[in-house]
């Protein structure tokens, strides 16, 4: 009998939930069910495939008192947010359902005497959703909805952190009646997921991950069968805050953009650049506003920071700032004004660092915790510089009033989603997608189903 996996909490250390992982035969048969089922979906009518994804959502949506404290225990966002990530689901997978009809529609040439030319969208088969953790909800939906109203079959490989979160996606496709064996959810180890993929029986991998674990699902898809894979492997996020931004609209926001979810976001801002005009004024504003959350048990309502998602996460931050501050960095702010920072537990401070540089681990590694580098800059060329001296490139965002020169500084950013005025969002109507270590592929937005489907090309002469 193989070990069962465990969710250990980062609220207390305790296991909060173990499940049994599945074993080839059981995954054999996931692949038949949903080769199976997904043979009948693709005929439904696309009307019929949004009624089924909708009830699903409103399943879901119903659950959200249980749904919001268990976030709480798997990963240890505070309770005060959990709500947020459901409203996000809501929002994606309403509008992948109804942007569907037109994003799926056929492509129709111009006409030409005496034939009919027409590109059609066909469904993959089975597609692997391989999700993370740190937002469950959010990017496992990017995926299922839109696969499922494209006419794919779905399988759920869930982290094992949140394991309930796959549960609760079963439990929704099951009282929305969805047709069995369309939608599965499987516990799988590493092991077992890279055998799911050898069989050659999904057509599709999304992973959402690290760049380590993104490379070894694409090694193992080309081994057989050159299996398509979109990957989402996060960020080193960068800022820049001109001389005529609004400060404090750029501090309040991009102080959250930092440590919201304790800064476990592939999205989040890790490193800032601001104009050495308003420098000063922009750390002291951020610095101020950073001392003021409430890191503690994320049960608690009070609770505005909680726990990183393990001690070992904890840890390597520590270990960042420690080698920043050893290298010359100055931290704003201090550790011993938030209590529930013990050394070796889960829970870590927010930190602000100042007099970074690009040779620290701070600004070149991705942190996915509470800490950021904030650098003064004499122009926008030096800016620019500095925020594409990364491996990632998956958002950034600029801060300004002036509209043109943002557009015209984003052209020049080596990055997936370019923000003015705002970070850390997911537009569903945009293409979510990274460039250089940060992935590749697209989920959301028309061109989100460009990846879960098939170009089919029609070249039918009626006139002979």
């Amino acid at each position: 009998m193989k070990e069962p996996i465990q969710l250990i909490s980062p609220v207390d250390g305790r296991v909060y939930a173990k499940r049994q992982c599945a074993d080839f035969v059981q995954i054999e048969q996931a692949l038949a069910d949903a080769e199976t089922a997904q043979a009948q979906w693709k005929r439904r009518p696309l009307s019929e495939r949004a009624a089924f994804c909708s009830a699903a959502v409103d399943a879901m949506l119903a659950m959200k008192d249980e749904i919001v404290p268990e976030l709480a225990w798997q990963m240890g966002r505070p309770v005060r947010f959990g709500a947020g990530e459901l409203r996000g689901f809501e929002e994606r997978a309403r509008h992948m359902i109804a942007i569907a009809p037109e994003a799926l529609a056929a492509i129709e040439p111009a006409p030409v005497e005496g034939f009919r030319r027409l590109i059609k969208r066909e469904p993959l088969g089975t597609v692997l959703v391989v999700a993370p953790w740190n937002y469950p909800y959010l990017t496992a939906v990017n995926t299922i909805i839109p696969a499922l109203m494209a006419g794919n079959s779905v399988i759920l490989k869930h982290a094992s952190q949140t394991l309930l979160v796959g549960e609760r996606f079963a439990e929704a496709m099951r009282r929305a009646n969805l047709p069995e064996g369309l939608f599965q959810n499987l516990v799988l180890s590493h092991l077992w997921t890279e055998m799911m993929i050898l069989t050659g029986k999904v057509q599709q991998v999304n992973f959402t991950g690290s760049v380590d674990g993104g490379k070894a699902v694409e090694s193992v898809a080309a081994i057989k069968h050159f299996i398509g894979v979109g990957l989402e492997l996060g960020g080193k996020d960068p800022a820049y805050v001109r001389a005529d931004a609004n400060l404090e609209h750029a501090v309040e926001n991009l102080v959250d953009g930092s440590f919201f979810n304790s800064g476990q976001s592939c999205c989040a801002v890790e490193r800032i650049y601001v104009d050495e005009k308003i420098y000063p004024a922009f750390v002291e504003r951020f610095a101020a506003l950073t001392r003021q959350y409430v890191l503690g048990n994320p049960l608690d309502e009070a609770t505005t920071l909680g726990p990183l998602v393990s001690p070992s996460a904890a840890d390597f931050v520590r270990g960042q700032i420690a080698e920043a501050l050893s290298k010359g960095a100055k931290a704003l702010i201090d550790p011993q004004t938030f209590p529930a920072d013990v050394p070796g537990s889960a829970y870590l401070a927010p930190q602000v660092l100042i007099d970074v540089t690009h040779q620290m681990s701070v600004m070149r590694e991705e942190s996915f915790g509470p800490v950021v580098g904030i650098m003064p800059v004499a122009s926008d060329d030096e800016a620019i510089a500095l925020m594409n001296d990364s491996e990632f490139g998956l958002s950034a965002s600029i801060w300004t009033q002036d509209l043109a020169a943002a557009e015209r500084l984003g052209n020049e950013i080596d990055t997936g989603t370019v923000f003015m005025n705002r970070c850390d969002y997911l537009d569903p109507a945009l293409a979510w997608t990274g460039v250089k270590n940060s992935g590749r592929g697209v989920t959301l937005s028309r061109l989100g189903y460009e990846h879960l489907t098939r170009a089919k090309s029609f070249h039918l002469r009626h006139e002979i």
